[in-house]
C-alpha cells in the first residue's frame, strides 16, 4: 500500500507486536441513528441525486491489476461537478462494496487509503483479509474520489512525457537548472488544465467530503463509519468539519497536521523521513549523522555524474532520493534499503532506479500510473500558498538543517510543486474543528516518515475538546494498524464494532 507519497501517501506498514496499557473506555461512539444534517447542501439537493439507486455489477480489471472477486461489487454515483450548484452538471464517481459477511450488520465502513490520488477500487480487495473482523459487521466500502483513476481520472502526460520530465533536476544548482525546473512545473499545471478542463476547479477535498455525505445518504446510513489513512485523515477531517452530526465512528490513522500549510507541511516531512532514516541507519548499527553525511555525498556525486543501471538508463540524484524514501515507508523494506545502497556505492544504480520506478509507479514496459498526477491537482487546488523561487531559495537552510539528505528536495518541492498553477487554492489550512461530533479516534505512530507523531496532537486540538481521542503506537513505517501491534488493532476493533472509546492518550508500545 504506497501510492500518492510524499503529499501525505497512504498504506500499510510493518512493525513489532506492540502491547500496551488497555486502558478503560472513556464512552462509545454512536451506532447508525438519525441525526441532524449539518449543512445546507444536505437538505438542498435534487432528488435524483438522493434517491439514486445504485447499480451494482461485477467489478471490471483495474490497470494491470485482476478483477476482484465475486463477492465484490461496483457502481457509480452521480456527484454535482459543481457543489455550489448541485443542480447542474454531474460526474460519476466509482465505488466498490463487499456486504458483511456475519449478521447483526451496523452499517456501511468507508475507506480512504490515502494519497491524494490513491484508487480505493484497487486497494480496498487488497486490504479486506487485514478487517476481516470488521467485515463480519460492516459493509466494505471504497471509492476512487473525483479526479482519479476511474472517477474522471486526471492523466496530465503521456508515458514518454512523464519520462522526460524525470530528467529534470529536483534540486537546481545553476540559473540554467532553476529555469528548467520551473518551465516543467509550469508546463505540468498547463497539460493538468488541458486534460482535466472544468473538472480541475472541482477536486479538492471539500468536494470529496462533500461527495461522501451524499454516499453516506445513498448507501443508507444515518451517520458516517469510516477509516482513513494518511491524507484520508484530512478528507476525514473535513468531513466532521462540515457535518459534525453525521459523525459515526471514525479512525483516522497516520493523521495529516491540519495546522500545517503547504510550507509546514514539507518541513514536516523533511523532519520524519530524516527521523525514519536516523531510525533505519541505528538498525544497521551506524551512527546517523554519519550516515546521513554518506548518503548526502552520495546524492551529490549522482548530480554531477550519475549511476548507469542494468535497464540502460541512468540513476540520476533525483531518482535515487526518490529511491532512498519508499523503503522508509515501511520497517519491513529496510533491508531492500541497505542492498540499494551498497550497490550505488559499488557503482550500479540498478537497485536504486527499482525502487524509484514503484514510487513513480513506473512498470518494466514503460508505461507508468498516473495518482501523482491526481495528487497534484487535489492539492495545489486546496493548497492556497505560492511560495515564489526567491522565498524558496531564502528557506532552503532552514530545509537542510532539518534533513541533510531530503531537505533541498523537499524545500524546492515547495516552489517547484504547484508553481503558476492555472487555478487558485482554497486555502492555508483545512478546517477540521468539529463541535459537538462524536468521539473520532486518532492513532500517531512515533517513528511515521510521511506523516510525522505530532501532527496527531494537532488534529485532536483543532476538532475540539472530546472529540479528538488520541492512541499512540511507538512503532515503526507509516500507519499503524495492520501493522503488527495487537494493541492497536484490538483498540481500533473494539471501538468500530462495540463504539467504545479509548481513554484518551493510551500508548500502545
Amino acid at each position: 500500500m504506497a501510492a500518492g507519497l510524499l503529499l501525505a501517501g497512504c498504506g500499510g506498514s510493518s512493525g513489532g507486536d506492540g502491547k500496551g496499557d488497555e486502558g478503560k473506555g472513556t464512552g462509545s461512539a454512536p451506532p447508525s441513528a438519525p441525526g441532524s444534517p449539518a449543512a445546507p447542501s444536505a437538505t438542498a439537493l435534487p432528488a435524483s441525486l438522493t434517491s439514486q439507486r445504485l447499480d451494482w455489477h461485477r467489478c471490471e480489471a483495474v490497470g494491470d491489476s485482476p478483477a476482484p472477486g465475486a463477492a465484490w461489487r461496483c457502481a457509480t454515483l452521480k456527484v454535482p461537478l459543481d457543489w455550489s450548484a448541485p443542480h447542474g452538471k454531474t460526474i460519476g464517481v466509482s465505488l466498490i462494496r463487499s456486504r458483511a459477511t456475519g449478521g447483526d450488520r451496523i452499517g456501511s465502513l468507508l475507506f480512504n487509503f490515502g494519497g491524494p490520488g490513491g484508487s480505493g477500487l484497487s486497494a480496498m480487495p487488497y486490504f479486506a483479509s487485514a478487517v476481516s473482523e470488521l467485515h463480519e459487521r460492516y459493509d466494505l466500502v471504497s471509492w476512487d474520489p473525483r479526479g482519479v483513476g476511474a472517477s474522471a481520472g486526471v492523466r496530465c502526460r503521456d508515458d514518454r512525457e512523464i519520462q522526460t520530465a524525470e530528467t529534470v533536476d529536483a534540486t537546481p544548482d545553476t540559473p540554467a537548472e532553476e529555469q528548467a525546473y520551473f518551465r516543467d512545473a509550469a508546463d505540468f499545471g498547463k497539460d493538468c488544465q488541458k486534460a482535466a478542463g472544468p473538472l480541475l476547479a472541482h477536486v479538492s477535498t471539500t468536494d470529496t467530503a462533500r461527495d461522501m455525505d451524499l454516499m453516506r445518504q445513498v448507501l443508507g446510513d444515518d451517520r458516517l463509519h469510516y477509516f482513513g489513512m494518511s491524507y484520508g485523515t484530512e478528507v476525514g477531517g473535513v468531513y466532521a468539519h462540515l457535518f459534525p452530526k453525521r459523525v459515526g465512528r471514525l479512525v483516522l490513522d497516520a493523521v495529516v497536521d491540519p495546522a500545517a500549510d503547504m510550507v509546514g507541511h514539507a518541513e514536516n516531512q523533511a523532519r520524519g523521513f530524516q527521523r525514519a532514516l536516523d531510525d533505519y541507519l541505528k538498525s544497521t548499527g551506524q551512527d546517523p549523522v554519519r550516515g546521513s553525511r554518506e548518503i548526502a555525498d552520495l546524492l551529490r556525486r549522482l548530480d554531477a555524474e550519475p549511476l548507469p543501471a542494468s535497464s540502460g538508463r541512468r540513476l540520476t540524484q533525483t531518482l535515487a532520493t526518490t529511491g532512498i524514501i519508499l523503503p522508509l515507508y515501511s520497517e519491513s523494506s529496510w533491508p531492500r534499503l541497505t542492498s540499494a545502497l551498497k550497490s550505488a556505492r559499488q557503482g550500479d544504480g540498478s537497485e536504486l532506479l527499482a525502487l524509484a520506478d514503484e514510487y513513480n509507479e513506473r512498470e518494466a514496459s514503460g508505461r507508468y500510473g498516473t495518482t501523482s498526477h491526481s495528487q497534484r491537482v487535489i492539492s495545489c487546488l486546496d493548497d492556497k500558498q505560492r511560495p515564489t523561487p526567491a522565498e524558496t531559495k531564502r528557506r532552503l537552510a532552514r530545509f537542510e538543517r532539518i534533513s541533510p539528505v531530503f531537505g533541498a528536495y523537499l524545500g524546492w518541492d515547495t516552489a517547484g510543486w504547484c508553481h503558476d498553477w492555472p487555478i487558485p487554492g482554497q486555502y492555508d489550512t483545512p478546517q477540521v474543528a468539529a463541535p459537538g461530533a462524536a468521539p473520532i479516534l486518532l492513532i500517531g505512530n512515533t517513528g511515521d516518515p510521511a506523516t510525522p507523531y505530532e501532527g496527531t496532537r494537532e488534529m485532536a486540538d483543532e476538532l475540539g475538546r472530546g472529540v479528538g481521542i488520541q492512541l499512540t503506537w511507538k512503532g515503526e513505517g507509516h500507519g499503524a494498524y495492520g501493522s503488527g501491534s495487537h494493541c492497536v488493532d484490538t483498540t481500533v476493533n473494539t471501538y468500530l464494532l462495540k463504539g467504545t472509546v479509548p481513554k484518551d492518550g493510551k500508548v500502545c508500545s
